[in-house]
């Protein structure tokens, strides 16, 4: 049995129903019609990911995730 990591995850609500679960630690995102869904999927896939790559040195503390606003121009 393998060893569990503890990585972060942000799910934002995407136009058509769907969700998109995004790992904060490395590039990998997917989608779902659920929450739920959205989460396993990407499990599944960072389970994947890791097979192949080095897991990131886990951070002395959890991020923080914010909504941050920002001004474009017109």
């Amino acid at each position: 049995m393998g060893r569990t990591v503890r990585l972060t995850a942000t799910v934002t609500p995407e136009d058509g129903g769907l969700y998109c679960a995004r790992c904060v630690q490395v590039e990998v995102a997917c989608e779902g019609h659920t929450v739920d869904e959205a989460l396993g999927r990407l499990r599944r896939a960072l389970e994947h990911y890791f097979r192949h790559r080095p897991l990131p040195n886990p951070p002395s503390h959890p991020p923080i995730v914010v909504p941050i606003e920002v001004t474009l121009p017109d």
